[in-house]
């Protein structure tokens, strides 16, 4: 009976050890790395693609076009009723608080929802938040492509009376002047974190 025991307790932690190391190595946002390998011995970036969109005020902005200064990048949509107003409030509030040195850095809110995220919805729905945020959306393969770029995640679910809702990657991403991935914020960490980690950023 007690050699039954234990063989239970090494399998469930077996199981445990297992269940970890999936977490970490097919989990949707990349824990401490930004590259993968690919033939030949060279690797690929995992997050920081290339992909292109079209911001609110109609200027086309690619990866690229925001190499040499840093970024924070968000993915989310208008019909959201929670999470991605919240976030970028959090995001108008803190850029608040770091004053010029939020001049420093760029911060664009990715729709994954170009179907109904008109250019002109997106103009209108960005005059509640920090004037320097840009919206960008593109066509759906674009969104596709731009979703892929960040190793993200995004999903249309239907809902009652025949419309959807969208589930998707929601923590904010920290790219470097390079176009490097530095990292995650999370809005759920204390404020104090956040700030330290968008000042490690621009410094």
């Amino acid at each position: 009976m007690r050699g039954l025991r234990i063989f239970r307790i090494a399998t469930w932690c077996l199981i445990a050890a297992l269940g970890a190391w999936l977490v970490l190595s097919k989990g949707v946002l990349p824990i401490g790395k930004d590259v993968a390998p690919v033939s030949g011995g060279q690797v690929e970036r995992a997050v920081g693609k290339p992909f292109k969109l079209v911001s609110h005020s109609g200027r086309t902005v690619d990866n690229a076009s925001l190499k040499g200064k840093p970024y924070l990048a968000f993915f989310g949509f208008t019909h959201c009723p929670d999470i991605c107003p919240t976030t970028l409030f959090e995001l108008t509030d803190l850029m608040s608080e770091l004053g010029p040195a939020a001049d420093r850095f760029n911060v664009a809110f990715i729709t994954v929802d170009p179907e109904r995220d008109s250019q002109e919805l997106l103009r209108t729905y960005m005059t509640s938040f920090d004037p320097r945020i840009m919206a960008l959306r593109g066509t759906p393969e674009q969104t596709q492509t731009t979703v892929k770029a960040f190793a993200a995640y995004a999903r249309k679910v239907p809902t009652d009376g025949g419309s959807y809702t969208m589930d998707h990657t929601a923590g904010v991403y920290l790219m470097d002047a390079d176009g490097d991935f530095k990292g995650t914020l999370d809005m759920h960490e204390p404020r104090e974190v956040r700030l330290r980690k968008i000042r490690s950023l621009v410094d």
